[in-house]
């Protein structure tokens, strides 16, 4: 069955599906040094010259932090009954260890608690990528003790939260956070070098699956996983070198980081230099770098083709870009290709070691206008009903997917990029904190309510 340009109904996908929007602190909350909080990596890195487009900086955001809830109201409005958002780690670890911010532990939980109150489930995230500065300064995930720091927050937001918390992930997009922050040094904290990327990739994998097993100790009922970015990853042509240049590609971008989770060990044999990694390596890492998740996140928005190239150094394999092969473009100048959803999901769905997969990103940004107090996303609304079909396609075939989170409740800021790409359902108008639903969020709303 053709599932895309099919009339969807919620009910297809049983009742026990998981709906719902995710957000990030950082993207979202501003108030970046009100009631007590420290200095995150990307405070620090906004502020350096020319690092994020037009100067933008997360100062104000979309206000969370003094409007949630304003905007929780919305989530109910839209009839969306599960939220996902996540801890500002500097927010209620200004130095990262030890002295607790007690306003920041406090707004978590009013934010929780209006969740609740709007019958809203809540699900955190521990870690969307703010880690705090004075962590950074003693060598961020590059140093080992970044697992013993990561595991004490994860202790303090169990012990405040796991009350009423029943969803939890790890860690976000451990691959996006390590190899844009610690290789290419297009994110924060703006390091280079496979001197930095290596030991960040092993650190984050022992803290991964360190909190995995905190949260299950301390709150034993909760559902607790982690997410991952994934590409869905197609050869440039069927010539062995590109074939061979795509495995590499989808070895790193898709595989690093879940494969050690599940006990096997990391792609070395695909991507030859991660034999550096032994390095950093101390006698029982090897289970240590293991936790049986209850479910893993992943987060699919477009499909890369890769061709093989002999000066790109390690990988040898390079993307050719989207814009370059005449196909449709999101803002992000990311190829609209739906299938990849499906293809991302019947890849993870082989794992043996993964039982259950949450869809815990998917979206897009396109240009949005405010025209008579409307905003007519049309190419969105599109985006997304198709990527849903596809859900729905692999679910039909026996895919252990329960559920669907948009990206993104709100335009917010989109790291990089600034402001300039709009991802919500929501319009928000930044010089006024105005916010517009979008015909995105009006048809998930009805989709919803049926």
């Amino acid at each position: 069955m053709d599932y895309e340009g099919q009339e969807l109904h919620k009910d297809q996908f049983g009742e026990d599906f998981k709906w719902g929007i995710s957000t990030a602190a950082f993207q979202t909350e501003g108030s970046c040094a009100a009631d007590g909080k420290g200095p995150s990596v990307w405070d620090v890195f906004s502020a350096r010259k020319g690092k994020i487009r037009n100067g933008h900086h997360a100062n104000t955001a979309c206000d969370f932090y003094n409007c949630y809830q304003k905007d929780i109201a919305l989530i109910r409005r839209l009839n969306i009954p599960n939220f996902r958002f996540s801890v500002s780690w500097p927010r209620v670890l200004p130095s990262g260890v030890k002295t607790v911010n007690q306003k920041g532990i406090d707004f978590y939980n009013k934010v929780i608690d209006h969740c609740l109150e709007n019958d809203i489930e809540p699900w955190l995230t521990l870690y969307h990528w703010d880690l705090p500065q004075a962590l950074e300064l003693k060598g961020g995930w590059t140093n080992r003790d970044i697992v013993s720091w990561f595991a004490d927050y994860t202790e303090l937001c169990a012990r405040n939260y796991g009350d009423r918390v029943k969803h939890w992930m790890v860690l976000n997009e451990p691959m996006v956070f390590t190899g844009a922050g610690y290789f290419l040094g297009l994110h924060a904290p703006g390091r280079t070098g496979l001197s930095n990327f290596l030991p960040a990739i092993h650190h984050t994998v022992l803290s991964m699956s360190e909190g995995g097993r905190i949260l299950k100790k301390l709150i034993p009922e909760a559902e607790v996983g982690t997410t991952f970015s994934c590409s869905y990853i197609e050869p440039f042509s069927q010539k062995p070198k590109d074939i061979a240049a795509a495995t590499r590609a989808d070895a790193l971008l898709n595989r690093l980081f879940i494969e050690p989770v599940l006990g096997m060990g990391y792609p070395v044999s695909d991507v030859p230099v991660l034999k550096n990694l032994h390095k950093y390596h101390q006698p029982g890492d090897e289970e240590k770098m293991k936790f049986d998740f209850d479910f893993i996140g992943l987060q699919n928005y477009t499909r890369e083709i890769v061709k093989y190239s002999l000066f790109t150094p390690y990988l040898h394999a390079r993307l050719v870009k989207a814009e370059k092969r005449n196909v449709p473009l999101t803002s992000m100048k990311w190829e609209v290709y739906p299938p990849a959803m499906y293809h991302i999901l019947k890849k993870f769905n082989d794992y043996p070691g993964i039982k259950k997969i949450y869809i815990t990103e998917n979206g897009a940004a396109f240009p949005d206008w405010l025209q008579d107090g409307k905003v007519e996303d049309t190419e969105r609304l599109k985006y997304l009903q198709d990527h849903i079909a596809q859900v729905l396609k692999a679910k039909s075939e026996g895919c252990k997917v329960d559920g669907y989170f948009i990206w993104t409740l709100t335009d917010n800021f989109e790291w990089a990029e600034g402001y300039d790409p709009r991802f919500g359902i929501i319009y928000i108008d930044f010089a006024t904190q105005k916010r517009v639903i979008k015909s995105s969020g009006k048809w998930y709303a009805r989709f919803l309510a049926r």
